[in-house]
């Protein structure tokens, strides 16, 4: 068990489960970069999701689940948007693809601008990390999927517009 878990009475096996979700099923002990192996997570369910309908609810679904669990996480972690949590860079990463069929130039460009917009805190991501429990854990990933998006929709369309 991590040394930075909180061990006290308020460590129910609702919270266990929580910090299940928010590691994603462990994949937030990861050794190294564990936020970047969650990102791994949802590219590969965007190959192998190849149903628009189904990845939206997926993503809708993991989006409902990194709010409801980040905060419990985080008090059974015991530390503020513990690198354990990773659910919501999952989440983040899912938006990221959200209107896309698969590619592999959609897969691996969706993937690095992610995480730049992740790492870089564009606004308002900036300022929704340092609000308290899961909205300030998922809401600066959404806001790094958003763009990512956004980025990648215009991108394509000026690539679709050049070539003639």
């Amino acid at each position: 068990m991590s040394k930075n878990i909180v061990i006290d009475k308020q460590v129910t096996p609702v919270t266990r489960l929580c910090a299940g979700i928010g590691s994603l099923f462990g994949v937030g002990h990861t050794p190294l970069m564990p936020g970047s192996a969650a990102c791994l997570a949802a590219a590969g369910a965007f190959f192998l999701l190849k149903d628009s309908l189904a990845f939206s609810v997926l993503t809708a679904v993991s989006l409902v689940l990194a709010y409801l669990v980040s905060g419990a996480a985080e008090r059974f972690y015991g530390k503020k948007d513990d690198k354990h949590i990773v659910i919501d860079d999952f989440s983040g990463q899912l938006v990221t693809y959200l209107g896309f069929a698969f590619t592999p130039q959609i897969l691996v460009s969706g993937f690095f601008l992610f995480r730049m917009f992740d790492m870089l805190k564009v606004p308002p991501a900036d300022r929704l990390e340092g609000l308290g429990g899961s909205r300030g854990i998922v809401g600066d990933d959404v806001v790094a999927g958003i763009w990512a998006n956004l980025i990648l929709h215009l991108s394509f369309f000026l690539v679709r517009c050049f070539k003639g």
